[in-house]
């Protein structure tokens, strides 16, 4: 029987009323670790200098290239993912840098900055089932 997968963050407080801690499934589990790659930086893990990914040093960096500034970060993640994360394999990434511009009428500003999009795909080793993950995060913001 495969250990249980749970969810995080996790409610203490269910164990002190005598209940089990929530769980989820395999897909839901390996979003999360996939998220923790993301938000991770190089460095960051004591035990696991190689975890993580290069986003952080690359926040701050000028962008001059915005196809290269892409390959690089989708590099770095790929890597990671298939290093760290098992339970899926045949594992494709795409990265993509899109402007938002947002007007705040009341204070006359406008607000630029630029989202990245990243979606992981495959399939799981356990089931052979596609998998898909995506998620968005902003850069540094510039005001106008």
């Amino acid at each position: 029987m495969p250990s249980p997968l749970y969810k995080k963050p996790f409610r203490l407080n269910q164990i002190f009323q005598g209940q089990d801690l929530e769980k989820q499934d395999v897909g839901a589990s390996i979003s999360q670790y996939i998220e923790l790659i993301i938000f991770t930086r190089y460095g960051e893990h004591r035990y696991k200098p190689d975890f993580g990914c290069e986003i952080w040093d690359l926040d701050f960096e000028l962008i001059i290239s915005e196809s290269m500034w892409e390959e690089k970060l989708r590099q770095s993640l790929l890597s990671s993912i298939k290093q760290h994360e098992q339970r899926i394999y045949d594992v494709q990434l795409d990265v993509r840098i899109k402007e938002v511009n947002k007007f705040y009428p009341l204070r006359n500003v406008s607000e630029i900055k630029k989202r990245v999009e990243i979606v992981v795909s495959g399939k799981m080793q356990q089931t052979g089932e596609n998998y898909t993950f995506s998620t968005s995060l902003y850069l540094s913001p510039l005001s106008a």
